[in-house]
């Protein structure tokens, strides 16, 4: 990967952030959905093999895809995204960080993947889903905020539904969502034949309860689920002060 960098990719408004991972940076717009620390903890959690290929549903600004191209040996990533101009930012940030031989971003409806994508060819899915269903606190449906937060373009069952076409047999599953949806979430992953094998919640301080969870499937496996230990991302100190932890509770 070269290191020329491209100031004619980035349009008046949007800024450029270092992820901090070999140079990489992505281009953002700020009146628009920028990328948390779920991104960043879905990439840490995912894991993707030397020569695997894989696909990110939902992708927004492309972010997972260029963390784990900076993080791991997967010979493919593929971005799917159903928002024209956040799929065009999200092309521009992998020709900006010298991706495009690694890294494709495809416009397109999650609902279709299977249409758009050939069938069982992915070895990983990942998805940072919208975590709302439709109608709570909805204000504006067209709104990328709303888009990004809310189920208003594809629901749950649309994620898994497709994620089961397209991966491999044994093909893994990462995503990232809430606790208060959990019941349902292993519900429906077991009807789609996706097995959970492997659960992480992330707290705010190690008192609080958790406010995400990871969780890995694979297509086609046995019933079997390790709970990992949690991620706490703040520690609390005497001089009241707050400092980011994302250590493990033991």
């Amino acid at each position: 990967m070269t290191n020329e960098k491209r100031p004619d990719l980035i349009r008046e408004g949007e800024r450029l952030d270092d992820l901090q991972l070999g140079g990489l940076e992505l281009i953002q717009n700020p009146g628009q959905f920028c990328f948390g620390v779920d991104a960043v903890l879905l990439s840490d959690f995912a894991k993707v093999r030397q020569g695997e290929t894989v696909l990110d549903m939902g992708t927004g600004n492309g972010i997972i895809p260029v963390l784990l191209a900076g993080k791991t040996e997967g010979k493919h990533f593929t971005g799917l995204e159903i928002q024209a101009d956040t799929a065009e930012m999200a092309q521009r940030s992998v020709r900006y960080n010298h991706l495009e031989d690694r890294i494709d971003i495809v416009t397109g409806d999650i609902k279709e993947a299977a249409e758009i994508f050939r069938p069982a060819f992915f070895d990983v899915i990942t998805t940072n889903p919208p975590y709302m269903l439709a109608q709570h606190g909805l204000t504006n449906s067209a709104d990328t905020k709303t888009i990004a937060r809310h189920e208003v373009l594809c629901s749950l069952d649309d994620i898994l539904r497709e994620s089961m076409r397209l991966l491999q047999d044994k093909g893994r599953f990462y995503m990232i969502h809430r606790p208060f949806r959990l019941a349902e979430i292993l519900i429906k992953m077991n009807a789609y034949k996706i097995e959970a094998k492997r659960l992480q919640f992330v707290h705010p301080y190690i008192d609080k309860e958790p406010t995400m969870v990871l969780i890995e499937g694979v297509r086609g496996a046995r019933s079997r689920v390790t709970v990992e230990p949690p991620i706490i991302m703040y520690e609390r100190f005497e001089d009241g002060n707050e400092r980011g932890s994302r250590r493990r509770k033991v």
